[in-house]
Formats: structure tokens, sequence, C-alpha cells
């Protein structure tokens, strides 16, 4: 076996099968939800609700407060986002991509630093031992908190975010033994970059025809 094969995979030999099928759903759905999001499809919203709630739970075994409270978030920002992309007016959707102005971008800076205050606090009421990764974890989820709120709300700055969460997200998760999610981040960054310049293409036209 090569190293590389031997690092992301020799954590699952000792792993509960029901937890592999559980991660492996939630590869699957979380792939599925970021491409639909690049097409800016509504089905974005229950795809990801199903990752995410599994997620949440395998990240609850592994006593991930950080991650788990991340993803508790996604599911309830599901629901708002898609409550919000369905809006209509006399049969027009009512939100479309836009960019964020400057209130939305301090904002969304509000929103980073409450979201990671808040994990800090988790942690520190569970009386869980912080390590350097439990910081990057902090870290990484004021950003996607930051980023599912643009998402729901459909700013173009949202992809922007992903990957750069999604680019700290990848070594976090092999370092922690969770190579499926690892590699999921890993396409995550891909999609996101394919979702930006889409959604950018969308908005530019817009603006052409408006």
């Amino acid at each position: 076996m090569s190293p590389i094969f031997d690092f992301f995979f020799d954590p699952y030999r000792e792993r509960d099968g029901f937890f592999i099928v559980l991660e492996a759903l939630a590869f699957v759905f979380g792939i599925a939800s970021v491409i639909l999001a690049k097409r800016e499809s509504i089905l974005v919203y229950p795809t990801g609700l199903v990752a995410t709630v599994i997620t949440m739970y395998l990240f609850f075994k592994d006593k991930l407060l950080g991650d788990m409270m991340i993803n508790l978030y996604y599911s309830l920002m599901s629901i708002y986002g898609w409550w919000n992309w369905s809006r209509r007016k006399e049969g027009e959707t009512v939100v479309h991509i836009t960019r964020t102005n400057r209130s939305e971008k301090s904002l969304g800076f509000i929103l980073f630093l409450g979201a990671s205050g808040l994990n800090y606090f988790i942690y520190r009421i569970f009386d869980v031992a912080i390590e350097t990764s439990n910081y990057v974890d902090i870290l990484t989820s004021g950003i996607f908190f930051t980023a599912m709120w643009y998402m729901a709300t459909k700013k173009l700055e949202n992809w922007t975010l992903w990957i750069l969460a999604d680019l700290i997200t990848i070594p976090l998760y092999a370092y922690r033994g969770w190579g499926m999610l690892s590699l999921q981040y890993f396409i995550f960054t891909i999609l996101a970059i394919q979702g930006y310049r889409e959604w950018k293409k969308r908005l530019d036209k817009n603006l052409q025809t408006s």
C-alpha cells in the first residue's frame, strides 16, 4: 500500500462499519449539494440537510464540538435558505445573485467573530481540551458560518469563503482520520471554484440585461 493510501484509510480499519456507511452517505449527499448550489438549484437545501445532519451526528460521537455546531448551523440555515430561495412575487423569483455591499461585508465579519467565539465557549462549557487542531476548527467554523449566510442570501462572495475554508479543512480532516471527508472537501474546493465562475457569469448577464 502507498503511504498516502495508508494515511487516509488506515483509521477506517478499526472503525465501526455503521459509521463508515454514514460517512459515505454524508460524502455523497455533500458533493451533490455543492453541485446543485453551483447550478443555483433549490434542491441544494434538502440534499445538504441530509449531509449535515449525518455529519453532525458523526462529529458528536467523535466529540468534535466545533464541527458539530457548525453542521447544526448548516442544517438550520438550509431550512432558511430553502425558504428564502423559494420566495416568489408575481411568479418571479425574489432573491437573485448579487455582490455584498459594505454593510453586508461588516455583517459577515460580525458573524465570523460571533460563530468563532461561540464555538470556543462551547469547548469551554463542555470542558473539552482545546488542541491546535481545535483552534483551526474554531477559525473555519466562523468562515463557514458566514459563507452559509451569504449562500442563503445568494451573495457571490459565499464561494470565496467556501474556497478558503475548504482549503484549510482538507488537511485538518486528514489529520483527524476522516479520510472521506478530507477528500470531500478537496472536491468541494474544485466545485466552489466552478461555482464562483458560474455565479459570476450569471451575475454579469443579469447586470447587462437589467
